[in-house]
């Protein structure tokens, strides 16, 4: 009786065989064990010896186990224990239980699911593949390993074998010794090492926090290109920008459009249009309508140039303005070639590069108005005190010149010297030296602000004190010679003094007017990543065509029997993915 069962075994194995290559079925290539169950006669089991697991193969792919049940009406495969499939050289798949149908085409498994390709491997409990589009699906979560980019987890991810792609949604975690991305999905190609984030996104690592709502990054360089709210957090700053393009090797960045850098320690607001930064040198470099404002208690000061650069560590930051530089606050505002502030001494210098032998041509030398005086030289200092933020001094150096209208007459006040320096308290300018080759002329009032007459003189300084922005005293230091004259009696053609220039027309009044040189802005389109790709869904009108023909081939092969248990789709989720 033994005999004979063998015999008919042996017999049903050369059947399923040549059935098999006519109808391109499920082809059984080795199983030495082969019985039909009383209870199941539709299904035959397959299992092992000891030297061999059992071998199946369809349309290019092959699977071993150590049992399998075959479902000839179905054409339909359960396979157990130490699972194994093989497509081609590509892609291995290991797990402790998988369902095949030949007809769907659509493989199931289940338990310690292994997913290898030559550039990674997928953990899984649960997993889909789909031969026919060459996808695989697992819905309750995967981890992804590959060397150089690190280990990828999700609830949710496809693969896309032809593209070498995952695309991994919810939950979605990437750690990679260096930093750890964590976004609401992420598009990885394993060959190239490309990701695309997509969603809330961050890159955190020991230096730098990088958020954005849509972002490139290069696993393999270490390079990002985000957009959509993106922005880099380090060393006490943030980078914020329509675009920014990061490099970890270097520790570069650069922002394009809306760009804004803000120095928390320093109390520093930098914005424009175009930056880069060098973290490792403290450098940022900013243009295209670049302003810089500094909190200063109660008030900010404001200073714009064609390009601003940052350096120096937190506790010591240096602004460099340079061309057309410009600086405005409520009660002070200057104009120079260039405008340099260190934070940690208080020093804001307004500075020229170049000279102009006219004494007479003055339109470009650094300029400064505060209040209602004009203050001009080669060169002017201010220095602020950084513990309570309050003006301390000022300073100009070589041709020092100050002007201001007269309350009344038409006429100009004028104190001109070698140098100048002045005190300020509670940020009032309150005394003024100009030191050497001191020259004036003055109207002077009475208190009913009645005209007495026109000064004019020369001596070696001159020393002034003023409370609530008006002169109170004048002291003149070995003074040369001077006059006061009745208004009547002053000399023609000598109201003003060599080297006078009344420049009120450059004054910035308001924020605004530090952009008034500056030429139309035409912003860059952002371009490089288009919003989340509408990708279909794994089971799509294909797959689930391919489902319903497997169904009826079911139902036809067993007599019509419509309540015919049909393999092929009862693995099939609720929810589509």
């Amino acid at each position: 009786m033994q005999l004979f069962n063998l015999k008919i075994y042996f017999f049903l194995f050369v059947v399923f065989t040549v059935s098999s290559q006519e109808r391109e079925q499920i082809e059984i290539k080795f199983a030495p064990y082969m019985t039909i169950e009383e209870k199941n006669p539709e299904a035959t089991i397959l299992t092992r010896d000891n030297s061999k697991q059992v071998h199946i193969k369809h349309k290019g792919i092959e699977l071993w186990c150590d049992k399998a049940v075959y479902y000839q009406d179905q054409d339909f495969i359960e396979a157990f224990g130490k699972v194994l499939v093989k497509q081609g050289d590509s892609l291995d798949m290991t797990s402790n239980y998988a369902e095949y149908s030949g007809i769907t085409q659509l493989a199931y498994a289940s338990g310690d699911v292994i997913l290898i390709d030559p550039n990674s491997k997928l953990y899984t409990d649960v997993l889909y593949f789909d031969r026919v589009k060459q996808q695989a699906l697992y819905n309750q979560n995967g981890k992804v390993e590959k060397d150089s980019s690190g280990t990828i987890t999700s609830k949710i991810g496809r693969y896309f074998v032809n593209e070498k792609k995952y695309q991994f949604s919810q939950n979605v975690e990437l750690i990679n010794p260096e930093y750890v991305i964590n976004t609401q999905r992420l598009d990885f190609y394993t060959d190239s090492g490309y990701s695309f984030l997509y969603g809330e996104s961050k890159i955190v690592s020991s230096t730098s926090t990088i958020y954005c709502e849509r972002g490139f990054y290069d696993t393999k360089s270490d390079t990002g290109y985000f957009v959509k709210k993106s922005k880099i957090d380090y060393d006490e700053r943030t980078i914020i920008g329509d675009s920014i393009y990061f490099n970890r090797n270097t520790s570069f960045a650069s922002a394009n459009n809306n760009i804004k850098v803000i120095d928390t320690l320093n109390k520093t607001l930098i914005k424009g249009h175009y930056a880069e930064v060098f973290r490792l040198k403290d450098s940022v470099f900013i243009t295209k309508r670049a302003i810089a404002i500094k909190e200063y208690r109660n008030d900010s000061i404001y200073i714009h140039a064609d390009k601003l650069m940052v350096t120096g560590p937190p506790n010591e930051r240096i602004l460099r303005g340079y061309y057309n530089a410009k600086m405005y606050k409520s009660d002070l505002s200057g104009k120079a070639d260039s405008i340099h502030m260190n934070q940690r001494s208080g020093k804001t210098q307004l500075i020229n590069f170049y000279k102009d032998e006219n004494v007479f041509s003055k339109k470009n030398f650094p300029i400064l108005w505060h209040n209602k005086n004009q203050i001009t030289g080669d060169s002017i200092h201010l220095i602020s005190n950084s513990q309570n933020e309050t003006l301390d001094s000022l300073k100009v150096f070589n041709n020092a010149f100050i002007i201001s209208r007269d309350t009344i007459d038409s006429g100009y006040n004028q104190i001109k010297g070698k140098k100048l320096n002045g005190i300020f308290l509670q940020n009032e300018l309150k005394v003024l030296n100009i030191i050497k080759n001191a020259e004036s002329i003055y109207y002077l009032r009475d208190s009913k602000n009645e005209l007495i007459g026109i000064d004019k003189s020369k001596s070696a300084s001159i020393k002034i004190f003023i409370d609530q922005n008006r002169i109170e005293e004048i002291r003149k230091i070995n003074q040369i010679d001077g006059k006061t004259y009745p208004k009547r009696d002053f000399p023609k053609n000598e109201d003003l003094l060599k080297g006078f220039v009344w420049r009120e027309e450059e004054r910035p009044l308001n924020v605004e007017d530090l952009f008034s040189d500056d030429p139309p802005l035409k912003l860059p389109i952002i371009k490089g990543l288009k919003e989340v790709p509408n990708n279909t869904e794994f089971f799509d009108d294909n797959l689930n065509g391919r489902i319903e023909k497997a169904k009826k081939i079911s139902i036809k092969n067993n007599n019509d029997n419509k309540n015919i248990d049909n393999k092929a789709a009862r693995k099939i989720p609720e929810k589509n993915y």
